[in-house]
């Protein structure tokens, strides 16, 4: 849809500051939005993107500077921000889904807000409208689904016409394709360009450049609470985007020259069949090698290292491990046994955000800076700042609570728990998702390193681009088993074009 420049913008914010103790987290920020435009919004984690976000919906206010949503100031008291900035038609759709699992479709789209006659939820209306909300972004879900039957694609749909309820002016998409498939993204892609044909403006924030490219017409690109650019995608190359988030020149990392000379084996799995996802696996693995295992999200990429290290039981198949066979692994016996698992989503099952990041570290060899069951703080904080140094976390202190951090730093630490146990082998399920270029490129290097030093790490990714600048091989999962390998050096466009083509 053509900006119209006269109209007010649906959303502007003027000389933004914003300070928390210690940081600086908006810094003089200008940043104007006209309708029906999409607006990428783009910069390392801890650049200021949260926090410009944060005074778009109210949920806190700027030290100094003005907020105005389609030309009206956004002020009141503390507690009623975020109320007007829903009422002046600000809508956010975050990371972690919001929706109630036990609940319809219907029943989520109207939640708070139910349509009544005589003091009574009409549900026929409720479905009506809730129907009439789906078919205007083009999402096929029935309103009268349960919530928990529905795909994460269509979750992810569901979320986002949400916000369509009561015409929104602004939607804020923050990070909405992060956990889908390549097909399901399309979904997600055509259901935003409807938003932006009926005028509402877009604010969508990825680190992935193709989407982005795809999606936006311009980016604001933050660097240290300030605006480093603002840019027309279109005539905008990649490698400049990279050096304003960076402040720097981008130095594109070189794909895995094949010099990888074989190892002993250190792990073997044959014919493990787990239903219905994997039919017929068979791998190994060698000592200081980097596998990589790609494949479309649902394919059962998750659900093999979880079998492998112990967390789930398959149906047929062996395991051997260091020469030692295994039908029915044991999650604390592979752990014993020299084996580090780093889960996808690692709020979930990777970190305990309320300790600090020495615990995180140390939590996973306790008996290491423990004697006659007491924990020894000293020998803690030197383990922990070692693990902090090698691994490029940047905090505080030993001590800060890892849930404070950065999404890049969280999952260094993650990793980093398990070379401060001494694993030998890694089992690391998509270890950059959600973390921005420059600690991406922290965890490829860390996890070569590891490599050369004689590890061994099974590397999962949906971001096919980084396949190739980790791993010594990748094995593609189709239809529940591995239908091809790739040597390095690997082509990028020969792995994607292997992964969309399902035969």
């Amino acid at each position: 849809m053509a900006m119209v420049m006269h109209e007010n913008p649906i959303a502007s914010v003027t000389g933004g500051n914003k300070r928390y103790p210690g940081v600086v987290a908006l810094d003089n920020v200008d940043f104007t939005l006209h309708r029906g435009e999409v607006r990428a919004l783009l910069g390392k984690n801890g650049a200021g993107k949260s926090t410009l976000i944060r005074m778009l919906t109210g949920s806190e206010r700027l030290d100094s500077g003005e907020v105005r949503l389609s030309g009206t100031l956004l002020d009141g008291a503390d507690a009623a921000l975020t109320r007007r900035a829903a009422e002046l038609g600000v809508r956010a759709v975050y990371q972690e889904l919001s929706l109630v699992e036990g609940l319809t479709v219907a029943e989520n789209l109207c939640l708070g807000n139910w349509p009544k006659q005589g003091g009574m939820i009409d549900h026929g209306l409720m479905l009506r409208q809730a129907r009439l909300c789906l078919e205007k972004l083009g999402v096929e879900v029935e309103p009268d689904a349960l919530v928990e039957t529905l795909s994460p694609a269509q979750k992810q749909l569901v979320e986002i016409a949400r916000v369509m309820v009561g015409e929104p002016g602004l939607v804020i998409l923050d990070e909405p394709t992060s956990s889908l498939a390549s097909a399901e993204v399309e979904l997600v892609m055509a259901a935003v360009k409807k938003m932006s044909a009926l005028g509402v403006a877009v604010i969508y924030v990825s680190h992935r450049m193709d989407e982005i490219r795809r999606i936006a017409s311009s980016a604001t690109i933050m660097r240290d609470g300030q605006v480093a650019g603002n840019v027309a995608l279109e005539n905008t190359t990649t490698g400049h985007i990279v050096s304003l988030m960076l402040g720097r020149e981008h130095q594109d990392l070189a794909p895995v020259s094949h010099a990888f000379s074989q190892g002993e084996t250190v792990l073997e799995v044959q014919g493990l069949r787990l239903l219905p996802k994997l039919e017929d696996i068979s791998f190994q693995l060698k000592r200081g090698e980097v596998l990589g295992i790609a494949g479309l999200l649902g394919a059962g990429r998750t659900e093999l290292l979880k079998a492998i290290v112990g967390l789930e039981a398959f149906d047929e198949g062996v395991i051997t491990l260091n020469g030692e066979t295994l039908r029915k692994p044991d999650y604390s016996a592979m752990i014993q046994r020299g084996m580090g698992y780093t889960p996808e989503n690692r709020k979930e099952a990777g970190i305990i955000p309320l300790l600090g990041v020495d615990e995180n570290t140390v939590i996973t060899n306790r008996h290491a800076v423990s004697a006659r069951g007491m924990l020894q703080w000293e020998r803690i904080r030197t383990f922990t700042e070692a693990i902090m140094q090698r691994m490029s976390v940047k905090a505080s202190s030993s001590e800060t609570a890892i849930g404070t951090l950065s999404g890049g730093n969280q999952q260094k630490v993650v990793i980093g728990r398990w070379v401060y146990a001494g694993s030998q082998i890694l089992l690391l399920d998509e270890p950059t998702r959600g973390v921005d270029i420059e600690a991406k490129q922290q965890i490829y290097r860390i996890v070569r390193e590891l490599a050369q030093e004689g590890k061994s790490v099974v590397f999962i990714s949906s971001e096919v681009e980084e396949l190739p600048l980790v791993c010594d091989r990748i094995l593609l999962l189709q239809q529940g088993t591995f239908s091809r390998e790739f040597i390095s050096p690997v082509s990028v466009d020969e792995l994607m074009s292997a992964i969309l083509s399902v035969h």
